[in-house]
């Protein structure tokens, strides 16, 4: 178990990833890689409707198709305690009681599994079920559905709308931005086994093995500790491994009717309605200035699409809340309910959506005031406290990281004037745009395996979704214990480790560094313990006390009274030495608001022509506590500013409105950003810590590098072009 093979040697290449050797020789194994006897494979069968119910399933033409085992539907499935009634199954938050239900709520909802032994044979036999249905009236046109939606308050409202309703200087615009979908090159997959009656062992893809374990624990009804989850390595999420999808808990009910393991790998086309995405939504901004540029108030309107059966709210308005100091502020949200499968959390998640429209708006703004758009943010920003909740931030350096955009991007060659600057057919524009998240610390546990040779294995049950989570856990291990980074091997990913949360929100690393620097410390004091015996020097060491080297352990005090693990395993008459530690957040919250952010800046060039956009450099300056890894750091954010570049420029799932279908639910026919579409992205950390979120003073990344990434695009646009775009994706169809 664990990163590396047994054959594999005990070591980390310099500079490198931990996991690096056992990627490029494929000795890593994602979720359906992995290799269990007498395993079957299992292949749904989807709706074709996008409403109604099943009227019938006819299977008599798939039982006689070769190598078929069986097949699950809502007339023949095992039970799950969870869904014993509607009660339980509200209960169960779960969201599509897949096999529960006659009711159809989307075109391409699970109705039936088909489970054969082979993946070609299950395939083919789930081409043979034909099932009818009985339509009934369907809607998937959110810019249609929103229109009969009414809004609600999103917070307590600051100050008054009516003092500023007359502000000598205003915008009020609408905003749309079309729904995305994750598309993570790893499609999910789940291989189940009920190796005994009440004991499930799963390989999933998802970002929080301990999340899943949980899930299947209450639907079941069985002890936790009885399902192991494993999930070391997972090929992108970007938010779609949070949740526990249905195709993971068909492949549970297909395991547990055969009463043998199943394989359930998704399809591309159906990972575009079955791990989530981000919704449709609408916005409303209304803002007002002074002449100084001194925001005097805000209105923040939010709609998004979510499904029929799973109310999922972005939360939208909840960056306003957050990055400036606006005394009167109202927001209002809603969801708008449509025949389409459930949107999730997606990279940046509502705050990425709202910064749009605020950033957006906010530019518009500095053009009406004739306000260089970096000026305009530094009289506004909320930079000593949080405005929401009055806490002191406990750092909060996002001026400093605008002052360094800036300059990067060489701002002063911006001209104010809209098209000013020209190449040919090409017209050249800048723009900017900040972003911020909330910067969290949840829960986390580590643990330690020492051998004699001074080689330790550092164990969380946290996965890394290819952040740099082990890396970083490694480099933290080293810094406070003084052990070689080539002395340290990883495991993650198994439900069986020490606990730990998601991989997700931007707290994976927060989180674990914690626990990692009190595992280094339980080692310590673990260790003096044992050398206690032969040295009494050691009985009253204190962790801060204690020096581990590769071979042996000394005291900062009373001289070195160094002690080799060898003598300390031998007098001790141990085989292996195992501490557990487990960290979390404290009273801080109560003392500090605590945020990452991030600049964003970017020039583009429109051309005049075809109306292709091209962004020929991007800069982004991130304020995220100290960096433990710089490059996995740096490509955390570049990754997440070509995410904005797609939801700028391109990104956009279509529904086919008469058919209530997917259109172009593949690679082929969903736009994102390929190489070619992106500059190299210049990124740079202000890298200061914050000790007061946690002991490595590392905050959050993952989200900031996305949220302004894509306002910063279209105010570019509009500094070229002289025409501002309120809708994304921004095509070349709409210059004309």
């Amino acid at each position: 178990m664990g990163f590396f093979d047994d054959e594999t040697d005990f070591v980390i290449p310099a500079e490198g990833r931990v996991e690096a050797i056992a990627k490029v020789k494929g000795q890593g194994k994602y979720a359906a890689e992995y290799k269990v006897d007498n395993l079957c494979h299992a292949v749904l069968v989807t709706s074709e409707v996008a409403s109604g119910t099943i009227k019938s399933i006819n299977t008599d033409a798939a039982k006689q198709a070769e190598g078929l085992i069986d097949i699950i539907s809502h007339l023949k499935k095992p039970s799950v305690p969870g869904f014993s009634d509607e009660a339980k199954i509200k209960e169960s938050k779960f969201g599509l009681p897949v096999f529960y239900t006659d009711k159809i709520y989307f075109k391409g909802q699970p109705v039936a599994l088909v489970i054969a032994e082979t993946l070609e044979e299950a395939t083919y036999a789930a081409s043979l079920v034909k099932i009818e249905y009985t339509s009934a009236p369907f809607e998937v046109d959110f810019n249609k559905a929103r229109n009969s939606i009414e809004l609600k308050s999103a917070g307590k409202e600051r100050g008054d709308e009516k003092s500023w309703s007359n502000s000598p200087f205003t915008v009020d615009q609408q905003y749309n931005i079309a729904a995305e979908v994750h598309n993570p090159m790893e499609m999910h997959a789940t291989i189940a086994h009920w190796y005994e009656d009440n004991k499930l062992r799963l390989h999933d893809k998802n970002q929080g093995v301990n999340g899943v374990q949980k899930t299947f624990s209450g639907l079941f009804g069985i002890p936790a500790d009885n399902i192991q989850v494993i999930s070391e390595f997972v090929g992108g999420g970007f938010g779609s491994g949070l949740k526990v999808w249905p195709h993971a808990l068909a492949a549970v009910l297909g395991a547990k009717q055969v009463k043998r393991p199943v394989k359930l790998m998704l399809t591309r086309p159906q990972m575009f309605h079955s791990v989530g995405y981000r919704p449709a939504s609408w916005q409303r901004i209304k803002l007002g200035a002074n002449q100084d540029g001194k925001i005097t108030g805000v209105l923040h309107q939010a709609k998004n699409g979510c499904s029929m059966y799973d109310q999922f709210s972005d939360g939208i308005t909840r960056v306003t809340r957050l990055i400036y100091q606006f005394d009167n502020l109202k927001t209002e949200n809603a969801v708008v309910p449509l025949n389409l499968s459930a949107p999730t959390w997606m990279r940046g998640p509502g705050d990425c959506t709202g910064d749009f429209a605020v950033e957006s708006a906010l530019d518009e703004l500095s053009y009406q005031l004739k306000i260089d758009p970096v000026q305009l943010r530094y009289k506004n920003l909320a930079s000593e406290k949080n405005p929401e909740t009055g806490l002191p931030w406990s750092t909060n350096f996002l001026k400093e990281a605008i002052e360094r955009g800036s300059k990067m991007i060489s701002w002063n060659l911006r001209k104010p004037t809209p098209g000013a600057i020209t190449e040919g057919d090409w017209k050249i524009g800048y723009g900017m745009a900040v972003g911020m998240w909330n910067a969290g610390r949840n829960k986390a546990g580590a643990g330690i395996k020492m051998t004699k040779d001074g080689n330790i294995v550092l164990q969380t049950a946290m996965t890394d979704i290819g952040t740099g989570t082990g890396t970083g856990m490694v480099n933290i291990m080293h810094e406070t214990s003084g052990i070689s980074k080539d002395k340290i091997k990883i495991e993650l990913g198994n439900s069986d480790l020490p606990p730990a949360g998601s991989q997700g929100g931007s707290t994976g690393l927060s989180s674990i560094s914690g626990a990692v620097v009190a595992v280094s410390d339980a080692l310590k004091m673990k260790l003096a313990e044992y050398a206690s015996k032969g040295n009494q020097n050691y009985k009253i060491a204190e962790a801060k006390d204690i020096i581990l080297s590769d071979s042996g352990v000394s005291l900062q005090k009373n001289g070195d009274q160094f002690v080799s693990y060898q003598d300390i395993f031998k007098k001790n008459n141990l085989n292996l030495i195992e501490v557990e530690a487990t960290s979390g957040p404290g009273d801080e919250k109560n003392k500090f608001s605590f945020c990452s952010s991030a600049a964003h800046f970017c020039k583009v060039k429109v051309n005049t022509k075809t109306g292709k956009v091209v962004v020929d450099k991007m800069v982004v300056v991130v304020d995220g506590g100290k960096i433990i890894n710089e490059k996995p750091a740096a490509n955390q954010i570049s990754g997440a500013a070509v995410g904005g570049i797609g939801m700028a420029l391109m990104e956009k799932m279509s529904v086919d409105e008469k058919l209530g279908t997917l259109v172009a639910n593949d690679l082929a026919g969903y736009h994102f950003p390929v190489n070619a579409d992106a500059p190299i992205i210049e990124v740079a950390f202000i890298n200061k810590p914050d000790l007061n979120l946690n002991p490595s003073g590392a905050k959050g990344l993952g989200e900031v590098g996305i949220i302004g990434a894509a306002p910063a695009l279209a105010n570019a646009i509009y500094n070229a072009t002289g025409k501002r775009f309120r809708n994304l994706p921004i095509t070349p169809d709409q210059f004309f």
